[in-house]
């Protein structure tokens, strides 16, 4: 446990002393911050009062940005040779593997964490709409006055959907890892990285349309991550979500474990 920590502190110290950390994040945080308060049918002219569109748009980002923070986790390591220096070291394949994981995972977190804002911004608006008389448009007053406004927050829902955005970020972080362990190139692992939490998220999806596969969309479409995101962002954290995140998490990271042993060997 103490060699996972070490290694843990060691790749987010390594990430923030690096110019790609601090791009990953300000990217993710413009497009968010856009997306949500800027571009057309965001909520201050639908005077809608809801967090969709953070929850819509932001595994779209994470599949883009994600990879880019993994893409260097192992195959740095194999082009600059230290994997094996890492292996004459007290420290087992499980303990390299989680603290990379365990980091990459933490800097989801801290990349959602200002998004919080949002909510808090939004909850103080929905109490007392005349707020917006300092920054806003009478339009945007009015839309947050109008009959079809809904004065408050339902939290419910956007606490599951901040449970299911980060459980979702932490799979492609596990994603973007094997990947990473697949290949010595940092480009090479990064576009495998894209490609597997696309495929994951959007993929079964996609195949549920299928209409060879009318009878079984349902089950086709919950093999991927989609369904159980939008599941568990009603507000309902079903038993099923929570086995498929863990289980699906729990064997991205045994494969990578296995394609490090065979690499190794």
């Amino acid at each position: 446990m103490q060699n996972t920590l070490t290694l843990f502190r060691k790749e987010v110290a390594t990430f923030f002393n690096s110019l790609v950390g601090y791009i990953v994040l300000t990217v993710f945080l413009t497009l968010t911050g856009v997306f949500f308060w800027v571009f057309d049918e965001h909520v201050l002219i639908t005077g809608k009062a809801n967090m969709d569109l953070l929850f819509q748009y932001a595994p779209i980002f994470f599949i883009f940005l994600i990879p880019a923070i993994t893409m260097r986790s192992f195959a740095d390591e194999h082009r600059s040779g230290t994997i094996e220096f890492l292996a004459t070291k007290p420290v087992t394949d499980w303990e390299i593997l989680l603290g990379k994981f365990l980091a990459a995972a933490f800097l989801v977190f801290v990349a959602i964490l200002p998004t919080m804002l949002y909510w808090i911004t939004l909850n103080n608006i929905a109490m007392d709409p005349s707020a917006l008389r300092m920054g806003g448009t009478p339009d945007m007053l009015q839309q947050f006055t109008g009959p079809s406004y809904t004065s408050r927050l339902d939290n419910g829902p956007i606490v599951g959907a901040y449970i299911g955005l980060f459980a979702l970020g932490s799979i492609f972080c596990a994603f973007g890892i094997l990947s990473s362990a697949l290949t010595d190139n940092q480009v090479v692992a990064y576009i495998l990285g894209a490609f597997l939490c696309f495929g994951i998220y959007f993929g079964f999806s996609f195949l549920a349309q299928l209409e060879s596969l009318t009878a079984i969309n349902t089950s086709v479409a919950r093999l991927g991550i989609l369904a159980h995101f939008e599941s568990i962002g009603m507000g309902v954290v079903d038993t099923r979500d929570i086995l498929y995140f863990g289980s699906l998490l729990a064997f991205t990271l045994m494969l990578t474990r296995l394609v490090l042993n065979l690499k190794r060997n």
